[in-house]
Formats: structure tokens, C-alpha cells, sequence
């Protein structure tokens, strides 16, 4: 798992040294709405998540976008604090279907930051769109449905971002 997240470290800092090559780099974050389901159980957090993420084009509207963020929730129920942090890497690919407007899917990892049994990564599959507000300044709604382990995480995001 250290791999994994010193890769996309050295993903984001080689996009960063090489922006003017075509490549860009940002950050994003907003609002996290997790669920959690199980058999007989589920449950629903609210949080946020913050990142960075480096993108850059592979076809003429087509670019890809890996990417590394912290996510945390939590909700407090009968007393007891219920809580979820999360490392994920995203790989999305974005289709530019009209000035301004992208749609995006791709994989993701999650690991957990909490859970103590041999269940901390989980795959997630990501779709999603964004908006450029400026060339600068964007939105993104997103859904990563769980795909793996016990208890299915997904997580509904509403991000804002900033391209340098």
C-alpha cells in the first residue's frame, strides 16, 4: 500500500515539474456523503475530502486525471461516534462533450485509516462530470460506488477545484 501511495506522490510532483509540457496539476475538495451497507446494516456519513491531482491529455477531448485525496466523516449515533477516514486514489479519464463540460470514470483505491482487520483497501468505480467555471475554477459532482469487500463504502462527492 506505501507503494501505491508514493507513486501517485511522484505522479503529482512529476506533473507539477513538467506543467509546462502540456501537463497540469490542481487541487480539489468539498463535500463527502458516504454509505456504508452490509448485510442488514447501513448507514450514512457526511464529511469532506481534500486533494491534489494531476491531468493530462492522451487524445484530442480525451485526458486522464489521477489523483490523491483524504477523506473523513462522521455521525454520531446513540452516543457512539461513528467514524470514517479514507486515502484514495482516483484514475479517472475525462471526455470533453462540450466547451466547458467533461465527463469522467475510472477506478479507484480506498484505504482505510481506521479499520484494524485485513479489509483496508477497497476498489470503487467513479462516475462523474465537471464544469469549468473559468479555465482556472471548476465543479465536480461524483459518484464511487464500492465494488469490493464486506461492507460496500460509496461515496457521493461535490468538489470545487483550482488548475494551476
Amino acid at each position: 500500500m506505501k507503494k501505491i501511495i508514493l507513486s501517485a506522490l511522484a505522479v503529482l510532483v512529476f506533473g507539477y515539474a513538467n506543467a509546462q509540457d502540456g501537463m497540469s496539476f490542481g487541487v480539489k475538495g468539498g463535500l463527502d456523503l458516504v454509505g456504508l451497507k452490509a448485510d442488514g446494516y447501513s448507514e450514512s456519513l457526511t464529511g469532506f475530502f481534500a486533494g491534489g491531482f494531476v491531468e493530462f491529455g492522451i487524445a484530442d477531448q480525451f485526458t486522464l486525471q489521477p489523483g490523491l485525496n483524504y477523506h473523513t466523516a462522521s455521525k454520531t449515533v446513540d452516543e457512539a461516534k461513528i467514524k470514517a477516514n479514507f486515502l484514495s486514489i482516483p484514475v479517472l479519464v475525462k471526455y470533453e462533450i462540450a466547451e466547458k463540460f467533461n465527463v469522467m470514470a475510472g477506478p479507484s483505491l480506498y484505504y482505510s485509516l481506521e479499520s484494524d482487520d485485513n479489509d483496508k483497501t477497497r476498489f470503487n468505480f467513479d462516475v462523474g462530470a465537471s464544469y469549468d467555471i473559468t479555465e482556472n475554477f471548476f465543479a465536480e459532482p461524483r459518484y464511487s460506488v464500492g465494488a469490493t469487500g464486506d461492507v460496500k463504502v460509496s461515496h457521493f462527492l461535490l468538489a470545487v477545484g483550482y488548475k494551476f
